[in-house]
C-alpha cells in the first residue's frame, strides 16, 4: 500500500472533483481516493502491486482532467495583471453589449446605425460579433463542458456550455431568416444571453479564484516560517546559500533574530529559541551544545553552529505542512453529503431542463419560449457553492489550526469537536 498526493488541473467546480474521485475510486487497485476542490489535488492510498504512477495519471486523463505531478507546494495563483486587464476589458464589452441590447426598451439613446427599428440587420450583425468574442473568451469553459460530458463527469460547465450553445445556434438560425427579410424573428435573438452568461460565469471564476488563494494562504503561513536563504560554514567562511543547496551534514550558522533553516543538532554555542510555531509555549527554550533545533524556530539572542540533519521534506515543519494537506484531503460527513448531493444535482438539472423544454412545446408554447425555460434552469442551477463552501472552511479552519500549533488529522474530528463539553481558555 502507497500513498501519494496528485496535483490536478482542470477541476472548475464541487461536480468535477466529486467526478474524479467516483471514477478514481472505481479503479482496480485503488484503495482509496480523496479529491480536494479547494487545493486542487488528490490523495491517493493504492497497491503499488498493481498500479503505478503513470497509471494513476492516466486515470486522471480519463476521467478529463490533468495531474501535474506529485503535490509539492501550496500554490497561490494570485489575478495576475493580464488577467485583470482582460476582465475588465470584457465587463467593459459586457456594459456596451447590453446597452445595444436592451437600450431600446429604456428609451435610451441608440446609434442610428444599430438601432433595431431602423437598421435590424446592423443590430443583428452587431449583436453576433459580440456573442462571438465572448464565446472565445469563454472557449474554455465550453470545452470542459463538452470534455466532461464525454468523461460522463458532467459538470456546471456541461450546463452552461448546452445552454450558450443552444442559444447561440437559435439566434444563428433566427438571424438567417431575418437576413432572407422575415423582421419578426428579431424578438428570437440570444446572441446578448450567451455573451452574458459566459460573462458572468468568468466573474465567479474571477472572485472564486480570490477566495481559493485567500483560503490557501492560511497553510502557506507554515511555509513562510523557514527563511529563504542560509549561511553554512566551508573551509572556515561564511557562505550565503539557499535552503536547496544545504546538504545533510553541513554546518549551518545562526545569528540573534534569524530563523532556523533546517532541523539539526547544535554544535557549539547557546541561544534561546521561540518554538511556538511548534509547541504552542510562548516563553523561549534555551538549548546549548547537543539539543535539537527545528527549521522555522527563531533564534533570539544567541550565535551558534549546527549540524544538518532533515532537510527539505524531511524537516519537521514540512511533515507538518504534508499532514495538514493530508487532512485538508480527508472528508468531514457533512462534506461527504454535500459532495453526494452535487454529484446527483447536474445529471438532474440536465433532465429536468429538457422535460421542461419538452412539456412546454407540448403545451403549446413557442420554440423561443421554451428555449428560454431550458436555458434559463441549466444556467441558474450552480451546485458550486454546494460543494465549495463546505471545503473552503474545512480548510481555513486547519490551516488556522496548525497555524496555532493545532494538528487535524482528520477533517471529521473538527465536526466532532462541537460534541465537546469541554473547553480550553
Amino acid at each position: 500500500m502507497k500513498k501519494i498526493i496528485l496535483s490536478i488541473d482542470g477541476m472548475t467546480c464541487s461536480a468535477c472533483s466529486n467526478g474524479l474521485e467516483k471514477y478514481l475510486n472505481k479503479q482496480n487497485g485503488m484503495i482509496e481516493a480523496n479529491v480536494n476542490l479547494v487545493m486542487a489535488n488528490a490523495t491517493i492510498i493504492y497497491d503499488e502491486n498493481i498500479l503505478t504512477k503513470s497509471q494513476l495519471d492516466e486515470f486522471v486523463k480519463q476521467a478529463g482532467f490533468k495531474s501535474l505531478g506529485e503535490f509539492k507546494e501550496i500554490n497561490t495563483q494570485k489575478q495576475n495583471k493580464k488577467e485583470k486587464v482582460k476582465f475588465i476589458t470584457f465587463t467593459i464589452l459586457a456594459i456596451i453589449l447590453m446597452y445595444i441590447a436592451m437600450g431600446h426598451m429604456a428609451n435610451l439613446p441608440i446609434f442610428h446605425l444599430l438601432d433595431v427599428k431602423a437598421n435590424p440587420i446592423n443590430y443583428t450583425i452587431c449583436l453576433f460579433l459580440f456573442a462571438i468574442v465572448f464565446m472565445v473568451y469563454g472557449f474554455d469553459i465550453l470545452k470542459n463542458g463538452y470534455k466532461n460530458l464525454i468523461h460522463k463527469t458532467p459538470n456546471m460547465d456541461t450546463l452552461v456550455g448546452i445552454g450558450v450553445i443552444s442559444s447561440f445556434l437559435y439566434s444563428v438560425y433566427s438571424m438567417v431568416m431575418i437576413m432572407k427579410g422575415n423582421l419578426e424573428n428579431i424578438h428570437n435573438l440570444y446572441f446578448e444571453s450567451t455573451a452574458i452568461i459566459i460573462y458572468f460565469i468568468k466573474l465567479g471564476r474571477y472572485l472564486d479564484g480570490i477566495s481559493k488563494d485567500k483560503t490557501k494562504e492560511a497553510i502557506q503561513k507554515l511555509v513562510k516560517m523557514t527563511p529563504n536563504q542560509a549561511t553554512i560554514k566551508v573551509d572556515g567562511k561564511e557562505k550565503k546559500v539557499t535552503l536547496d543547496e544545504i546538504h545533510k551534514g553541513d554546518i549551518v550558522i545562526s545569528k540573534p533574530g534569524e530563523k532556523m533553516a533546517v532541523d539539526g543538532e547544535i554544535i557549539e554555542g547557546i541561544a534561546h529559541f521561540d518554538e511556538s510555531f511548534i509547541t504552542g509555549e510562548s516563553k523561549p527554550v534555551s538549548k546549548a551544545k547537543g539539543d535539537k533545533v527545528m527549521a522555522g524556530s527563531i533564534n533570539y539572542d544567541g550565535y551558534i553552529e549546527y549540524k544538518a540533519e532533515k532537510i527539505g521534506k524531511e524537516s519537521t515543519l514540512s511533515e507538518i505542512v504534508r499532514l495538514v494537506v493530508e487532512a485538508s484531503n480527508t472528508k468531514a460527513p457533512i462534506a461527504k453529503m454535500a459532495d453526494t448531493v452535487s454529484g446527483y444535482f447536474v445529471p438532474a438539472v440536465i433532465v429536468i431542463a429538457i422535460l421542461t423544454f419538452m412539456a412546454y412545446l407540448i403545451m403549446g408554447y413557442e420554440f423561443s419560449s421554451s428555449l428560454i425555460r431550458f436555458v434559463t434552469i441549466l444556467v441558474v442551477a450552480c451546485p458550486c457553492s454546494l460543494g465549495l463552501a463546505t471545503p473552503l472552511a474545512i480548510v481555513v479552519s486547519e490551516g488556522l489550526c496548525a497555524s496555532n500549533g493545532i494538528l487535524v488529522k482528520k477533517s471529521e474530528i473538527l465536526e466532532n469537536a462541537r460534541k465537546s463539553k469541554y473547553s480550553c481558555i
